[in-house]
Formats: C-alpha cells, sequence, structure tokens
C-alpha cells in the first residue's frame, strides 16, 4: 500500500450500516458534495481532484459496503437500493438534506436510483445538481469486458472460482485496459487498486458485486425517465475513448436526454477520466457548477 493510500485510509472515519462498517471521508466546508465511487475500487479513485473539490466544497466520500475500505460481507444483498439508502443514512447521519453530486460508473446507477427517488418525491434529502463521469448509464449501449461477463454472467459457482483465481496481473490488466492508451494508470496505482480490492478479502465478492452491472434492466424505464423529467441540473463528463462507456454511451445520453450537457473530453481519454485527465474534468466540473450556481440565483 502506497504511502498516498494509507494516508487516504487514515483520514476516514466509520459509520454503521445495517451492522457493517462503513468507510467515508468528509472534508472541506461549503455546499455538500457527494461522491459516488464505481466498481470494483473507491474513492481513491478521485484522489487527483480530492484537494480542489475540498477547496470549494464539503466532500462527503464514503466506501460503498462491499468495496474500498468498508466491510465486505459475504452473506449481504447487495442491491442498487440497498447501496441508495447506504447513502441516504449517512446525510441523514451527517445532518445534511442538500446535496450536489458527482458519481462515476457504479455509483451513476446508484444516482439514478436516488434521482427516481426524488422525482417520486420519496427521497429524504434533495439532490441540487449531478455530474455523471463514464458508466454504464444506458444498458442498451454498455460494452462489459469479458472478465465482467465471466465473473457477473455464469452461475455462481463460477463467478466465485473466478473471483477467487484473479491475479494481480489479471486485474491489473483489465484495470488497464479502460484506460487510454497515452493516460494508462502507474504501476503504483495499479498496486493500490490491487490492494483495495483484496482490503477485507473483496476480490472474493468482485463476482457478487459485478452482477449489479447486469441487474439494471428492471430499472431502467423508470431511472431514465426520472432523467428526462427532472430540474436537476445534470452533466455526463465522458472520456470518449473507453471501451465500456466511452463516445457511445455520451451519443446514447444526447438521444435520451432533453437539453443534453455533454463534454467529451480529449479523444485518448477512457474509463477513469479524474485519474486520466484530471485538470480538465475539473475545469468542466468547476464550469458546470458556477452555471447552476447562477442559475438558481437568478430563480430566486
Amino acid at each position: 500500500m502506497s504511502q498516498q493510500l494509507k494516508e487516504w485510509k487514515a483520514k476516514g472515519q466509520y459509520y454503521r450500516h445495517r451492522g457493517h462498517a462503513a468507510f467515508y471521508r468528509m472534508e472541506g466546508s461549503g455546499q455538500a458534495l457527494l461522491i459516488c465511487h464505481g466498481y470494483p475500487y473507491n474513492t481513491y479513485d478521485f484522489k487527483e481532484i480530492w484537494p480542489s473539490l475540498t477547496s470549494m466544497f464539503q466532500v462527503i466520500a464514503p466506501d460503498m459496503l462491499g468495496m474500498g475500505f468498508s466491510d465486505k460481507p459475504s452473506n449481504y444483498d447487495y442491491s442498487f437500493a440497498d447501496h441508495a439508502n447506504f447513502y441516504t443514512k449517512l446525510l441523514h447521519k451527517l445532518g445534511i438534506n442538500k446535496v450536489h453530486v458527482l458519481s462515476h460508473d457504479l455509483g451513476n446507477s446508484v444516482v439514478q436510483e436516488l434521482l427516481a427517488r426524488q422525482h417520486s418525491g420519496t427521497n429524504s434529502f434533495e439532490i441540487l445538481s449531478v455530474a455523471f463521469l463514464n458508466g454504464g448509464l444506458f444498458t442498451d449501449v454498455y460494452k462489459p469486458r469479458l472478465i465482467q461477463k465471466l465473473l457477473s454472467q455464469t452461475p455462481p459457482p463460477i463467478g466465485k472460482l473466478i473471483s477467487r483465481l484473479m491475479t494481480k496481473r489479471s486485474v491489473s490488466r483489465a484495470t488497464a485496459e479502460v484506460f487510454g492508451a497515452t493516460t494508462k494508470p502507474s504501476a503504483e496505482l495499479l498496486h493500490d487498486f490491487w490492494e483495495i480490492l483484496n482490503y477485507n478479502n473483496g476480490k472474493l465478492l468482485a463476482w457478487k458485486i459485478g452482477r449489479l452491472i447486469f441487474d439494471k434492466e428492471p430499472h431502467q424505464s423508470r431511472w431514465i425517465a426520472a432523467m428526462q423529467q427532472t430540474k436537476v441540473p445534470m452533466i455526463f463528463i465522458n472520456g470518449p475513448a473507453d471501451p465500456n462507456s466511452g463516445i457511445h454511451m455520451a451519443n446514447r445520453y444526447k438521444e435520451l436526454i432533453p437539453n443534453p450537457q455533454v463534454i467529451l473530453l480529449p479523444e485518448a481519454i477512457g474509463h477513469w477520466p479524474q485519474l486520466e485527465a484530471p485538470d480538465e474534468v475539473l475545469r468542466v466540473f468547476l464550469q458546470f457548477h458556477q452555471r447552476v450556481h447562477t442559475e438558481s440565483k437568478s430563480l430566486k
């Protein structure tokens, strides 16, 4: 574990969700910004833009159960609804009832669930804005990698076996595949990813968490309808070279979402824009927030 990752973990806190310890970091002041990370790692994915974000927002960055530095119970019903409840419970504990959101990958789907709840009047906090990074917002154009299919679309015993047999080399290769050709992760970052995945025996759960990727279909019509009808300002910041959810996902967003705000990053940027092009992501994100702030003031 690198010194930077050790320090990240040391600065975290824990709260209890359904009897399990959940890691989160909270830092900064200003309006609340909730970070919803992706699969299979954690909020450390946002380390490059963390100092800038915390200089302008009160940033809340939890690791979902089953990932990162949170508990990873094997006998647990992981679901989008439970992950949404997880964030809701933490915000309630912290006394926060209004948040901006920045999400990536699996986190996008959890945010879609939260947006749908807000649209139906069943959310207990108000989402003020959403910035999506790369992720499978729409299942009809999502392109999972082979390892994802082997882990999560095979019978559970096979998924469990593959999780057990995964090596650092195979995981690092699969991770690097979805980065851009000129923005590949360093050996140190890949090692940290491996440490994060293995923390609390998380590697053995990779198949189970990964199944959520293929459990979106029943929710799609409700989620998309909420995105189409919501008044919440949204933006999709997309690394177009991502083979999973790159430019094809951005194009689908433009087709489905009214008045879409879509920003395509430089063509070499892949699945992890916040790591591959942190300065560009931060610039676009802050410009979006300036517009949101200006528009909200004009409505008062």
